[in-house]
C-alpha cells in the first residue's frame, strides 16, 4: 500500500506493507534515525514521535495510519521553536548521557508543554512517565523541562 504524509515539513510518499510499524517505516524507508528502536512494545518511549502534534510511540502505530497526516521527529524541530528550547534545556541541564532516549523525551516534553505551557513538576513527571532513561536518571530531565515551563510561565 502507498502512504503519503508530511515528515518534518517534507511531503513523503512510501510503499509499505500494512502490517509494518511507523517506527520501521520512518527508520528503514525515510532514514529518520532519531526514531530509536527500543522495546517494540510501547514501554520505553525511545521511538516517540509527534503525530499531528500528539506524542505517540511509533512502535505501536501502524504505518498505514499516517496517510494524510503530519509526523514530527526530533530532526524536524526547528530553531526558534519550543522544541529547540527544550533541546537546549536538555543540554544546559546535562539531561542526557548516551542520548539514546533523548529524542523521545524531547518530543514527549514538547507535546506536554504545548498542551500545558506552565506545567508543574508533577504534571511534567506524569507526562514523561512513558519514557525510560537507563543512564542519566530522571531528575536532570525534569529540571530541564521544568526550566522551560517556568520561562514560558514568566513570559506570559
Amino acid at each position: 500500500m502507498r502512504v503519503s504524509f508530511d515528515l518534518d515539513g517534507e511531503e513523503r510518499t512510501v510503499e509499505t506493507a500494512p502490517d509494518r510499524s511507523l517506527r520501521e517505516l520512518l527508520r528503514e524507508d525515510c532514514d529518520a534515525l532519531s526514531v530509536k528502536a527500543g522495546c517494540d512494545g510501547g514501554r520505553c518511549g525511545a521511538c516517540t514521535v509527534l503525530l499531528d502534534g500528539e506524542a505517540v510511540k511509533a512502535c505501536l502505530v501502524m504505518a498505514a495510519k499516517v496517510d494524510g497526516r503530519s509526523v514530527t521527529t526530533v530532526e524536524g524541530v526547528a530553531d526558534g521553536t519550543l522544541g529547540r528550547e527544550v533541546q537546549d534545556a536538555f543540554e544546559d541541564h546535562s539531561a542526557l548521557q548516551c542520548g539514546y532516549c533523548t529524542p523521545g523525551f524531547v518530543l514527549s516534553a514538547l507535546a506536554s508543554l504545548d498542551d500545558h505551557p506552565d506545567a508543574d513538576r508533577e504534571t511534567l513527571r506524569s507526562a514523561l512517565s512513558g519514557n525510560v532513561c537507563r543512564c542519566t536518571g530522571y531528575e536532570k530531565i525534569l529540571d530541564a523541562v521544568e526550566a522551560v515551563a517556568e520561562r514560558r510561565g514568566e513570559a506570559e
